[in-house]
């Protein structure tokens, strides 16, 4: 039997079919020493084949193959730094949240995520919510983030899921798609979900006043067929976002703004740092290129992602 998986909690996948039908699977020991060394060899969105067994008076779905993936959207597992983890697989597109307060999301995370997206081949668009909860200085400092963003390439919408304001295109942006919601805890993904689909219901929680930090509502990620002709996953808030198995020398393919001018450098093999003749730093000095960005690509160059975590912990 083929299906999809729709809910991965770690221990057990829900998989449905074509038909409809759903079956609660789970994996053989042997996915877990086939080299994978992903937290979980199985991630919602897979395609995968199961058969059924009968143990006892239960039966249950055991996962034999997974299909080659589409795409899929990966980091280092925060608490197993050598291990990874799966977010989802499959995607047509990755709606990531971004607030500026009530938690703040930080540019080196926002640029963290966008260059995974890159180099998975995910497209990826910047949801800003709360819009209703700023003031005028805020407004600003939020359409300047936006503008960096755009004028890179990335689709920038400023929203709030509690008014509703936008919501309605963002559905129109999810048509015939499947969409990955992703961000810190407390951003407001499953208030927008619920506003995207009122009858699912998701939990929410309020943010902590004391660190201005999300509650985690959602604890593993889960796929829903939609209303609408599209399907959403919900994922659980991240913290820090650890890149993944790339070297040093492709990290700039992933920056759309320094890729576009790498040709124009002296060098093939420019790493746009200490060389001569660098089109990407010329690029910056004449503020042509955002600081944040080449601040955030320095600082994976230099594969600092432990103090990348701790700063997002001080920070948040």
């Amino acid at each position: 039997m083929i299906g999809i998986v729709y809910k991965s909690t770690g221990s057990w996948y829900a998989v449905k079919t074509a038909e409809g039908k759903e079956f609660e699977c789970r994996i053989k020991g042997k996915f877990r020493i086939q080299g994978i060394k992903s937290t979980n060899p199985v991630a919602v969105g897979d395609v995968v084949d199961f058969e059924l067994e009968t143990l006892g008076d239960e039966t249950i779905g055991v996962i034999k193959h997974i299909h080659d993936r589409q795409n899929y959207i990966i980091r280092k597992s925060v608490n197993l730094s050598k291990r990874t983890h799966i977010i989802a697989a499959n995607i047509d597109q990755v709606f990531l949240l971004v607030t500026l307060n009530n938690p703040p999301t930080f540019t080196t995370f926002i640029d963290r995520f966008l260059v995974t997206a890159e180099a998975y081949d995910v497209k990826a668009v910047l949801l800003f919510n709360k819009i209703d909860t700023y003031n005028d200085d805020e407004l600003l400092e939020i359409k300047y983030l936006a503008a960096t963003y755009r004028n890179i390439g990335y689709e920038c919408v400023g929203i709030s899921a509690a008014t509703g304001k936008n919501v309605d295109k963002v559905k129109t942006m999810m048509e015939g798609k499947t969409s990955m919601f992703s961000g810190h805890s407390g951003v407001g993904k499953s208030t927008l979900i619920n506003a995207i689909e009122d009858n699912l219901d998701l939990k929410t929680a309020e943010i902590s006043d004391q660190h201005k930090q999300g509650q985690h509502t959602t604890t593993f990620a889960e796929m829903f067929d939609l209303s609408f002709d599209a399907r959403i996953i919900d994922t659980p808030g991240i913290k820090g976002f650890g890149i993944v198995d790339m070297e040093k020398d492709e990290i700039g393919d992933y920056f759309p703004e320094f890729f576009a001018l790498k040709s124009q450098c002296k060098f093939n093999n420019c790493l746009h740092v200490d060389e001569p003749h660098c089109a990407v730093k010329e690029a910056l000095e004449n503020d042509e290129i955002a600081w944040s960005r080449y601040k955030s690509y320095l600082q994976i160059l230099d594969g600092d992602d432990e103090n990348y975590r701790v700063d997002i912990y001080a920070e948040e």
